[in-house]
């Protein structure tokens, strides 16, 4: 079986995009189909000023709305990123293969650099490299498939750079993976931002639906959702990226086509009102398996615990591999420390 890698940072609650751009298609595909590994990856939310207990609240609540989006311990591994050591021991060998130059163009750290020094922040070193325990994340695995949004393709190319020139410069060791894209809403936008995506790490907004919002607060969302001048409704990504953005959404919770949809329409009312109610209709069997969940939090430790387990088993061999090919010299062995003393 192929291996299939995949991460969410717990830096904000889980929305829509989440859910209909990834992880359902890892709880209805992935899981069934690949040996899949589902990682909380809780380091990379420290790359920027952070509360500590809300990562930690957060993390947990990343993990158990993942149980409720389908993941089943029984077909895959779901784990928290730093409860596996080997995450970190392998980026730090990634970095003495990464370059200053690759790090600076990395689209998402320019973006987020600007932002944060707009606000007058300092930029943490670990935001430019992050993407190389990003690579980690993946080649410890030996992962053959990441399955990404559009917006994180640029790291699964690093990615896929530095495990070419680690093996060519230290001999073969770990796996090429490539990035895999669902077919519909990639990217879910924001609603009253159709140019951006619906973001988790914004604390709140109305163009952004959380997966645990009420049915009235996800009406409301849609319902005031931005459209675009004139009254037809047509697919144009470019030219109407508003009412495109509520046909990918409704084509996605219904098993349609956005452009077949429009047809459907003469009016933006409409087409909201059918949007809501179908994402309501998706979200209410996550929310009520999360309820359950969260009334059982021993399970989701658990679930955690073991899948740990199992990543760390996985991972230490490809991690211990790649410190000899680089030059590192092994642990001396316990039976050879207990007979010197």
């Amino acid at each position: 079986m192929k291996r299939v890698f995949s991460g969410v940072k717990p830096t904000g609650h889980l929305t829509l995009g989440n859910y209909l751009g990834a992880m359902r298609q890892w709880a209805e595909v992935d899981q069934h189909r690949a040996d899949a590994l589902f990682c909380v990856v809780d380091l990379h939310a420290l790359t920027v000023d952070h509360d500590p207990a809300r990562v930690r609240r957060l993390s947990r609540q990343t993990a158990t709305l993942l149980l409720a989006a389908g993941l089943d311990p029984a077909l895959c591994t779901l784990f928290v990123q730093s409860h596996v050591d080997e995450h970190a021991r392998l980026s730090y060998l990634l970095e003495c293969v990464a370059t200053d130059g690759e790090m600076r163009r990395m689209i998402q750290y320019k973006e987020k650099a600007g932002r944060e020094r707009e606000r007058g922040g300092s930029v943490r070193l670990s935001l430019l490299t992050y993407p190389v325990l990003m690579a980690a994340d993946i080649l410890a695995y030996a992962a053959d498939e990441v399955p990404v949004g559009d917006d994180q393709a640029q790291h699964v190319q690093l990615t896929r750079d530095l495990a070419l020139r680690f093996n060519q410069r230290y001999g073969q060791t770990f796996v090429v993976p490539r990035a895999t894209h669902p077919a519909v809403a990639a990217r879910v936008m924001n609603l009253q931002e159709p140019a951006s995506k619906m973001g988790k790490s914004e604390d709140s907004g109305p163009g952004i639906v959380y997966l645990l919002d009420e049915p009235d607060v996800v009406r409301k969302k849609v319902m005031r959702a931005v459209t675009d001048s004139g009254r037809e409704v047509v697919y144009d990504r470019a030219g109407r990226p508003g009412v495109a953005n509520l046909l990918e959404i409704l084509a996605a919770c219904t098993g349609g086509d956005p452009e077949s949809l429009s047809a459907h329409y003469r009016s933006y009312g409409a087409l909201k009102k059918d949007t809501a109610d179908a994402v309501v209709e998706v979200l209410k069997p996550l929310q009520a398996r999360h309820k359950e969940l969260c009334a059982d939090p021993a399970y989701v430790e658990g679930v955690l615990r073991e899948g740990a387990e199992k990543a760390r088993a996985m991972a230490r061999p490809v991690v211990d591999s790649a410190y000899r090919a680089i030059g590192l010299l092994p642990p001396v062995p316990e039976p050879l420390l207990n007979a010197a003393r």
